[in-house]
C-alpha cells in the first residue's frame, strides 16, 4: 500500500470513497460497487481490500443503529451456513494471487455484480398478485458467492440486494436485513484478513484518518436517501463502477 502521507489530491479522492462506505451503509447501497474500485484502484486490490473493512464495520454500526428494528431474521438464517464456505473460498484465494490479479478479479467481480443488477431489474418485477417465486438455489448460491466477492473484494452489497429483492422484502426491511448481515460478515473477515497481513499496522492508521468522512456519509446517508431521485443516482453509480472496473481488468 502506497505509505503515508499521500499527495491532496489522494487524499480528496480517499476523502470521497470513505465518504461513500457511510453513504452506501444508509442511504444508498448502489454506491458498494464505487468505493472498492476507488480504493482498489489507489492503495492496490490487496492492500484495498483490509482498508476498507474496518471502514466498512464503522458503517455497519451505524446502519444497524438506524434500521436494525426491520430485521428479518429468517433470511439471514438461510445466507450465513453457505456465506461461511464462500469466505473460506476467498481466503484460499486471496492467498494465492498477486496483486495485479487481485485487481483483475476485483474488476472482473464489479462489471459481473453490474450484469446481476441488470438481471435483477427483470427478474424481479412484482407479480400481479404480489406473490414470489424464487429458485430453490437462490439462498446457497447468494451466500456462497456474498462470503466469496466480500472476502475477495468486499463486493458482496449488490448480491446482497438481488437476494432481498428477490424475496420482495420493503425497503426498511431491506435495509435492517442487510445492515446485521454485513455487521456479522464483517466482523467475521478481521482474522482472516489478519492472518493474510492485509489488516495491519498501516492500514489501521489510514482508518483513523478516513474514519470522520464514514462518520459524516452514514450520517448524511439517511437525510439523502428521501431527497434525491434514486433512479439518477443509481444511473451515475454503475456508469462510474464501469468505468472502473474496466480500468482495474486493463490495468498492467
Amino acid at each position: 500500500m502506497t505509505s503515508l502521507p499521500f499527495d491532496h489530491w489522494q487524499w480528496f479522492v480517499l476523502i470521497l470513497g470513505a465518504l461513500s462506505v457511510g453513504l452506501s451503509k444508509t442511504g444508498v447501497p448502489g454506491l458498494s460497487m464505487l468505493f472498492v474500485a476507488v480504493f482498489a484502484d489507489m492503495l492496490g486490490a490487496r492492500a484495498s481490500t483490509g482498508v476498507i473493512l474496518p471502514l466498512l464495520i464503522m458503517g455497519d454500526i451505524f446502519a444497524v443503529r438506524l434500521y436494525r428494528q426491520h430485521l428479518v431474521w429468517s433470511h439471514l438464517w438461510r445466507l450465513f451456513p453457505w456465506t461461511i464456505g464462500g469466505v473460506l473460498m476467498g481466503w484460499l484465494t486471496l492467498g494465492r494471487l498477486n496483486d495485479l490479479w487481485t485487481s483483475r478479479l476485483i474488476g472482473s467481480i464489479l462489471l459481473t455484480m453490474l450484469a446481476f443488477h441488470f438481471w435483477r431489474k427483470n427478474a424481479t418485477r412484482p407479480t400481479s398478485d404480489h406473490t414470489t417465486s424464487t429458485p430453490r438455489l437462490l439462498a446457497p448460491v447468494s451466500g456462497v458467492l456474498a462470503g466469496f466477492c466480500t472476502m475477495v473484494a468486499n463486493a458482496a452489497g449488490p448480491v446482497m440486494s438481488i437476494y432481498l429483492l428477490a424475496m420482495r422484502l420493503p425497503k426498511l426491511e431491506f435495509m435492517g436485513t442487510s445492515a446485521v448481515f454485513f455487521l456479522v460478515l464483517n466482523w467475521a473477515k478481521v482474522p482472516f484478513m489478519i492472518n493474510l497481513g492485509i489488516i495491519n499496522r498501516e492500514s489501521l492508521q489510514l482508518n483513523l484518518w478516513l474514519a470522520p468522512a464514514v462518520i459524516v456519509g452514514a450520517l448524511a446517508g439517511r437525510w439523502l436517501a428521501g431527497k434525491i431521485s434514486q433512479r439518477w443516482f443509481e444511473i451515475i453509480t454503475l456508469a462510474l463502477s464501469a468505468i472502473a472496473a474496466g480500468k482495474l481488468i486493463l490495468k498492467h
